[in-house]
């Protein structure tokens, strides 16, 4: 049997980094049935409105969704359960300060399969205000009109 190498994207969370700013992330393990696994090989997966919360010294992650596999039976998971992730205890007792100190979340980035393992990246993010939102496409908007300008200057077109 030949064996997965690298990583191939399951599905990803595409406003995080725009509703969130992003202070540190992390990879975790999850725990999941065969057929969510079988579900996920067919590349069907939600994060949009997934967070992950730490109950009892466990990280769960709460509301992805993950449907349910054509081919099941009565064995069947259900689509958005609260899924348990895997991380270190020095990490989640880290995770533990940081959110109940700073009031920080940890929202969901990307899932995906490394190595043949399912792997989510979790990131400790702040809440953007309106404002920083308008800050930030301002800035992607500036240096894409400055790329711009160096590539017209490069070929000649100034």
């Amino acid at each position: 049997m030949v064996k997965e190498r690298g990583r191939k994207p399951i599905a990803q969370n595409r406003k995080a980094r725009h509703d969130w700013s992003v202070l540190d992330v992390y990879e975790t393990g999850i725990v999941l049935t065969g057929t969510e696994v079988k579900s996920l090989r067919q590349g069907k997966a939600s994060l949009v409105d997934a967070f992950a919360t730490v109950d009892h010294g466990e990280v769960w992650l709460r509301n992805a969704h993950i449907p349910e596999y054509t081919e099941g039976t009565w064995t069947n998971h259900e689509p958005r359960r609260s899924r348990k992730l895997l991380l270190h205890r020095g990490e989640i007792l880290r995770l533990v300060g940081k959110i109940k100190e700073t009031g920080l979340s940890l929202v969901p980035l990307s899932m995906y399969f490394s190595d043949g393992k399912a792997k989510v990246e979790l990131a400790l993010a702040r809440g953007k205000k309106a404002h920083d939102k308008r800050h930030d496409i301002a800035k992607r908007d500036a240096d894409r009109e400055m790329q711009r300008h160096i590539g017209r200057v490069r070929k000649g077109r100034v």
